[in-house]
């Protein structure tokens, strides 16, 4: 059963909520999320996201298929989805009351830094096995 969390920025400004299926935490080592948070990026998978409509709330058009959400005023990053709205994760760190999440993936192994390891064993994906998991039938 889908578990419903809120979060919010850091000056509070901009909140959302979404679902959760599971408390599953994947860390993105790509450069552009490296440049972004100033380091990695720590998000969970999540369905129905409703972000509210603040005038704080700031979108990047990251690529020709995703977008990250991030407040305006205190500069926090709060997401990445799809712009057809097909997938969203939100940053975990962004989320209220967390704890007992499981670091279980990492995306973009190949664009990691040497100095970033975890302990735990993570399914690992490199940037063009993402790429093709949220391209397929963008092409047609």
């Amino acid at each position: 059963m889908p578990e419903t969390v809120t979060g919010k920025c850091l000056c509070g400004k901009v909140s959302f909520q979404a679902q959760i299926e599971a408390r599953h935490a994947g860390v993105c080592h790509c450069t552009m999320c490296q440049k972004w948070a100033g380091g990695i990026t720590i998000l969970t998978e999540c369905q129905n996201l409703k972000v509210d409509e603040s005038p704080e709330l700031g979108l990047y058009r990251a690529s020709e298929w995703g977008e990250r959400g991030f407040c305006r005023n205190c500069g926090a990053s709060l997401f990445w989805r799809m712009q057809d709205g097909s997938h969203a994760n939100v940053s975990v760190t962004a989320l209220d009351g967390i704890k007992d999440f499981t670091l279980n993936k990492e995306i973009f192994i190949d664009e990691k830094p040497e100095w970033h390891s975890f302990e735990q064993n993570t399914k690992q994906m490199t940037g063009a096995e993402v790429i093709a998991l949220f391209t397929e039938g963008q092409a047609n």
